[in-house]
């Protein structure tokens, strides 16, 4: 059972639009944790290309962290990714979602999610694959995030207004909490 005082924030969205370096500064800001994303480190390791199944396995290693550091957190937890991500990514590589994604996206809750939008240049790295969608990722982001319900804030800007606008959303969206 999730202890209610804990605030879960999922910071989701296109490639290369500052997700890991925003769920750590907020992670600090807040004296809170955050979960990384597992994804980025298991291919790393892996000595061939990744697969459909690869997929399923990234994301429950990435809801087995995130459960494991909800034990340890006082306040807030900031998760790297989360299951939509596997999700749309899953949908758009392989045409198909396992059904295990699509059920833990639904019984995994978070108080908020904060959508990166795509106004940061684009970074390359070997895992990136899609500089010319991150519009089209954007929108469908948003499109999963309304037909879901899922409360979120939409988040832009560069260097420090970026988590300005953030840590003002984040501020804003719970002070209706109280």
């Amino acid at each position: 059972m999730t202890n209610h005082s804990i605030k879960k924030i999922a910071i989701t969205g296109p490639e290369s639009t500052g997700k890991s370096e925003l769920a750590k500064q907020l992670a600090q800001h807040y004296q809170g944790e955050f979960v990384a994303e597992f994804a980025r480190q298991y291919i790393d390791l892996l000595e061939r290309e990744y697969s459909y199944e690869d997929i399923l396995i990234i994301a429950r290693n990435q809801f087995r962290r995130e459960q494991e550091m909800l034990s340890s957190t006082k306040h807030f937890l900031f998760s790297d990714t989360e299951l939509i991500v596997t999700k749309i990514w899953s949908l758009h590589k392989y045409g198909s979602c396992h059904p295990w994604i699509e059920k833990q996206i639904l019984n995994n809750t978070y108080d908020l999610f904060l959508l990166c939008n795509v106004d940061l240049p684009w970074q390359f790295d070997e895992q990136r694959e899609h500089p010319h969608l991150r519009n089209f990722f954007f929108d469908w982001y948003k499109k999963e995030l309304d037909a879901y319900g899922f409360p979120y804030r939409i988040v832009s800007g560069t260097g420090t207004e970026r988590l300005a606008n953030a840590i003002a959303a984040i501020d804003n969206y719970f002070s209706h909490d109280e």
